[in-house]
């Protein structure tokens, strides 16, 4: 083979090289898109259940709050009650 002929062959598989680097980085891009959407689809979603369990607890804590101090009272005036008859 010429030198020139060998050559041409090299760049040829050279530029065949190239082109399947660059496929191969396409596809990567590709998985790469695929996973931010998906990953921020879940971040989207995490954030949705804090809110509700934030909300949640909120009325929770408005409900056994005030129960807490009922008890604690109906405590008190039974202990005063029960000291007072002794």
């Amino acid at each position: 083979m010429e030198p020139q002929t060998e050559m041409v062959e090299l760049l040829r598989r050279i530029e065949a090289n190239q082109e399947r680097a660059l496929q191969a980085q396409e596809a990567h891009l590709t998985l790469a898109r695929e996973q931010l959407a998906q990953s921020s689809q879940r971040v989207g979603e995490s954030l949705e259940l804090q809110r509700v369990a934030i909300a949640r607890q909120a009325q929770v804590r408005n409900i056994v709050l005030p129960l807490i101090f009922v008890l604690l009272g109906l405590l008190v005036y039974v202990l005063v009650k029960w000291n007072t008859a002794t």
